[in-house]
């Protein structure tokens, strides 16, 4: 059998399917453990930690959420969250800049409605993540220089 049968890309592919879903998934718990490690330790407190329903909170911090992972409106959920933790802020940001890139998967249509389904101006951001994210010039950051930012 030649390397080049079509016989063996189905493996080539499901093989690669399985490690982005891996991925995918360790990106996930990393995110609950952040939630965990910022001292959110029940249910209740971690749902409200992410503005989610206990029940969607549950799916997630239990990485049994689907295998195409977290939707665009459930990111902007739990960005949107006033107590959402530092650093799993960091997280959730990680994980759209990895699932946006391809990461874990998903046709470039797949991932370009992924990303146009993120509410990026609606996010309140904490001064560390806006730095990392928005350029500053001369201490002023692009959304300020909008009319955006702060005063």
């Amino acid at each position: 059998m030649d390397s080049h049968s079509s016989d063996a890309f189905p493996l080539f592919s499901a093989a690669r399917a399985r490690t982005q879903r891996a991925q995918q998934s360790s990106k996930i718990k990393e995110l609950a453990e952040a939630v965990k490690s910022a001292g959110f330790l029940t249910l209740d407190e971690q749902a409200k930690a992410l503005g989610l329903s206990r029940s969607t909170a549950w799916t997630i911090l239990k990485a049994s959420h689907k295998a195409s992972g977290l939707s665009g409106s459930i990111i902007n959920r739990m960005l949107a969250a006033p107590e959402l933790p530092r650093l799993a802020r960091t997280k959730i940001l990680e994980y759209v800049e990895e699932k946006a890139a391809g990461l874990y998967g998903g046709s470039r249509s797949q991932r370009r409605k992924f990303s146009a389904r993120l509410s990026i101006e609606k996010w309140p951001v904490c001064r560390e993540t806006e730095s990392s994210l928005i350029p500053e010039h001369n201490g002023i950051t692009v959304r300020a220089a909008r009319g955006r930012g702060s005063s």
